[in-house]
């Protein structure tokens, strides 16, 4: 690879929600649990905005191969800690059927400014996600891909989703997490930007205004991270299974690259209007991979085997050029198993054809989430 090169490395972060193995409802996280798990785990554990939640990330990783090791050891630290205080994580966008008003924020400087500045809409962020950061040192070029990658958003969302009840109802959506993080400013699909300094003036204009501090209060589906140099996409919801994230990961890696390598050769990824891209975002957030895509080139619906299949090949080159083939093949796995949303619900049904109460039939579906957290490990 020559030095003008994108390095293409690739970092993980997830959220996770702490349940009490018995009654299976949402546990705040003990102090001596979070400091367990910093002293294993240094700067890759931290708190999240609501006590129950608790966020890791991985190192800055040159492969997938590199990240699956890094998140099997963050996963099983965090779930051995959690044990020794009987509780369990699970990776899931939203909790079947806790109450968010029953929930309290973190006490820290930067949640208790979110809480002051957001006010009642922040207070029902009892939500999880994924996000996916990929190493592209040039401002500009960062900028370019996240005009074209933006295309995908929708893709990657209906195959990640895991969050379908909310406080003990089937929401009839995929991801009802997205109908909660919308409701906070700057959120949803990014602008079109012509440049890295057309971002940055704008951001710049809110920081002398005195409405956001930096740019890390932006919290589009993509943006250019506020830390690192490197596009950050969270749109996803957090998976259950370590391998659907790792495919996720893979498959936004390889589409950044597969971008970048148009790029390089003078040609680039059709960009449609927000607007359009807008309507396979709900369609994903709806209907998960149970509904098709629009494809705007061919002006029909398209259903998701097909999509996936298409995506895989659209990405091949790129994923045995990063070492990544078989995650990005493993999409294919979760349009035989289901998302997690898919899951949940089955589980729900059975539980209900078994003649269980709704209550217990929520409850075996956040033991279920419990069991898919070590279902690759």
């Amino acid at each position: 690879m020559a030095k003008s090169d994108p390095p293409f490395t690739i970092g993980v972060e997830e959220e996770y929600l702490l349940v009490d193995r018995d009654s299976l409802e949402l546990a705040e996280a003990p102090e001596a649990l979070m400091i367990a798990c910093k002293a294993d785990l240094e700067g890759q554990v931290s708190p999240e905005f609501l006590q129950c939640q608790i966020e890791i990330g991985t190192r800055v990783c040159a492969n997938v191969a590199e990240a699956r090791e890094d998140l099997k050891r963050l996963r099983s630290t965090v779930a051995k800690h959690a044990a020794s205080h009987g509780l369990a994580p699970i990776a899931a966008s939203c909790h079947p059927f806790a109450e968010w008003k029953k929930q309290h924020h973190t006490d820290k400087a930067r949640y208790n400014e979110l809480r002051r500045d957001l006010g009642g809409v922040v207070r029902r962020m009892l939500i999880c996600g994924m996000h996916v950061h990929v190493g592209i040192d040039d401002p500009d070029t960062r900028v370019d891909i996240m005009n074209q990658l933006t295309y995908f958003l929708p893709h990657l969302l209906a195959l990640s989703a895991s969050s379908p009840f909310w406080q003990g109802e089937d929401t009839g959506l995929a991801s009802y997490r997205l109908t909660v993080f919308d409701n906070l400013p700057r959120t949803g699909l990014p602008p079109r930007l012509n440049s890295w300094s057309e971002y940055d003036r704008s951001v710049q204009a809110l920081v002398d205004i005195g409405v956001i501090e930096d740019s890390s209060k932006i919290w589009w589906d993509l943006r250019p991270s506020s830390r690192f140099p490197t596009i950050e996409a969270r749109i996803c919801d957090v998976s259950p299974r370590l391998e659907t994230t790792l495919s996720l990961a893979a498959l936004i890696q390889s589409l950044s690259r597969m971008l970048w390598r148009l790029k390089s050769a003078n040609q680039r990824w059709r960009i449609y209007d927000n607007f359009l891209v807008a309507e396979n975002r709900w369609r994903a957030q709806r209907y998960g991979i149970q509904g098709g895509l629009i494809d705007f080139g061919k002006r029909e619906m398209v259903d998701f085997e097909y999509l996936t299949e298409e995506l895989i090949n659209l990405v091949r080159e790129d994923a045995e050029a990063l070492g990544c083939i078989e995650e990005v093949e493993g999409a294919r796995r979760i349009l035989v198993s289901g998302t997690s949303a898919d899951r949940q619900r089955m589980v729900y049904a059975d539980s209900l054809q078994a003649e269980k109460s709704i209550d217990e039939a929520l409850r075996d579906v956040v033991r279920h989430l419990i069991e898919d957290f070590h279902a690759d490990q």
